[in-house]
């Protein structure tokens, strides 16, 4: 295992000069693929951002496979009260990484309602956990494959979204807002049934995707729990917060199309 050392410079956390260096370059790289792209087919553009997506996913597996024979991930879970790895609980089903899977649906067969929901909340899910990972995955050398796979896969669903717009693939529009809070709304309930299912079957006793259940410590959710103290339901303030950045970005494209 790489040290944990804050004076070694191969040591990622939010905000270091290592963490900007490599936003930097995934920022570099789709600038440079989306000027590559510009002059192809609409057809191909949408054919390249969904290759990204198998590629991050296949990646985001290998990298989930380096976790279930890291000890110290699975002594830290534990330590939360998550239990030890388990691959149900392991499954691209959160907010960010499961946009790898949608995107690919909502640019090939041109789903607008889910282009739309991919389109603000795989930068915006991706960006939390950047900034706001759980400590498994602070103050760790970049080349621990723990770290790597984290950042990596998060990095790339970043600009996964983000290429949606830059390939020219989606423009938010004012009226793309309520249909993307109903998809918003209609995932998050069928997640929290497959978090429920997976408890209630033992699969996992500790399903949780989209934070649907617990709050994990998460200081946001356990202020949203103290004003809604039920389960699914506390998370309707983040709906709202949500709706709120679709307006922001929505009418900052508005603004400068015109």
């Amino acid at each position: 295992m790489m040290p944990k050392t804050n004076g070694d410079r191969w040591v990622l956390k939010p905000g270091n000069n290592l963490f900007f260096t490599l936003l930097s370059l995934f920022l570099l790289f789709l600038t440079v693929l989306s000027a590559a792209l510009k002059e192809e087919s609409e057809t191909t553009r949408r054919i390249v951002l969904a290759a990204m997506c198998a590629f991050t996913t296949a990646g985001f597996f290998i990298y989930k496979y380096y976790l279930s024979i890291d000890e110290e991930y699975s002594v830290i879970k534990a330590s939360k009260g998550m239990g030890k790895f388990n691959w149900w609980g392991e499954l691209p089903l959160h907010l960010c990484n499961i946009n790898m899977l949608f995107i690919p649906f909502a640019v090939l067969f041109r789903i607008r309602p889910l282009e739309a929901f991919c389109f603000f909340s795989a930068p915006l899910g991706a960006l939390m956990a950047l900034i706001m990972p759980g400590k498994e995955f602070e103050d760790r050398s970049i080349f621990l494959p723990r770290m790597f796979g984290f950042f990596g896969t998060h990095f790339m669903i970043l600009i996964e979204g983000l290429a949606m717009a830059t390939f020219d693939l989606y423009r938010p529009a004012f009226s793309d807002i309520l249909p993307a809070l109903l998809t918003a709304l209609l995932i998050l309930f069928f997640i929290s049934v497959i978090n429920m299912l997976m408890r209630w079957s033992g699969l996992y006793p500790n399903a949780n995707y989209f934070f649907s259940i617990e709050t994990e410590g998460n200081y946001f959710l356990e202020l949203f729990h103290k004003w809604i103290p039920f389960p699914f339901l506390y998370l309707l303030p983040c709906i709202l917060i949500l709706a709120v950045f679709m307006v922001l970005i929505s009418g900052l494209f508005v603004l400068v199309s015109s």
